[in-house]
């Protein structure tokens, strides 16, 4: 090996282990962030404000699908990490079958997350496989390289409504606070929807009628619609790791 392959060796391996290092720390840091913010939107429910606990709720949300591409570059970054030779192996100029899915997830996200060792993880992966490749990744046409699901993770979008108030169902149910999007068998007994609350504080003002008339036509749809079965499948999930 060449003094300058092994210089080359050298650098993937120490960006790789630092990236997975800072992206276990993040992770760590916004899971707690993430946790304390839910008790504040507990707090919330329980005084009957609804509409700023939706509001601030979607920070929540965007938080945890910014852990959840934390923890897939990590696996990946381990993946990288374990098969460094076939990354480097110099007979070799097109991506091997058995990294692809790694080195295109982190050429992909790098541009989208604020974390500098991995930007730098990719600026070598792309300057690896060459400017063509880097430009079609990024590109991602009909989602040749990066599937839709993490496509929609890296756009920084408002969640939909559906989204919301299943978030804030986890919640009432994790923490037993009141909410009104919360099916008749889960509503705390003797909660009786006034405008005072148990201990004597004074909930928000009614409802305007636009809401009012949303919540009545919801309670009358199923609550888990089809389409939005997998965020709540990955809700349940993740605010059951709260009780713990």
């Amino acid at each position: 090996m060449t003094p300058a392959a092994s210089l080359h060796s050298m650098r993937m391996n120490t960006t790789l282990k630092m990236a997975i290092s800072k992206l276990k720390f993040l992770q760590e840091k916004k899971s707690a962030l993430a946790k304390q913010q839910r008790r504040l939107l507990a707090d919330l429910l329980s005084a009957g404000k609804e509409q700023s606990a939706k509001i601030r709720i979607e920070n929540v949300i965007r938080e945890d699908i910014e852990i959840e591409l934390m923890e897939l570059c990590e696996l990946f970054c381990e993946l990288l990490l374990a098969r460094v030779l076939l990354v480097l192996d110099p007979h070799s100029k097109e991506c091997d079958g058995s990294l692809r899915e790694a080195v295109l997830l982190i050429i992909y996200c790098c541009g989208h997350m604020e974390i500098k060792e991995l930007s730098t993880l990719g600026d070598l992966l792309k300057a690896r496989y060459g400017p063509d490749f880097a430009r079609r990744v990024a590109e991602n046409v009909d989602y040749e390289y990066v599937p839709e699901k993490i496509v929609k993770r890296c756009n920084i979008m408002p969640p939909s409504e559906t989204l919301v108030n299943l978030s804030l169902v986890e919640i009432a149910r994790t923490y037993e606070v009141p909410y009104s999007g919360l099916p008749v068998e889960d509503v705390p007994a003797g909660d009786s929807g006034g405008e005072d609350s148990d201990t004597g504080g004074t909930r928000e003002r009614e409802a305007p009628l636009a809401i009012s008339n949303a919540r009545a036509q919801s309670s009358r749809l199923p609550l888990q619609p089809k389409k939005a079965q997998d965020d709540f499948d990955a809700l349940k999930a993740r605010f059951a790791a709260l009780k713990r």
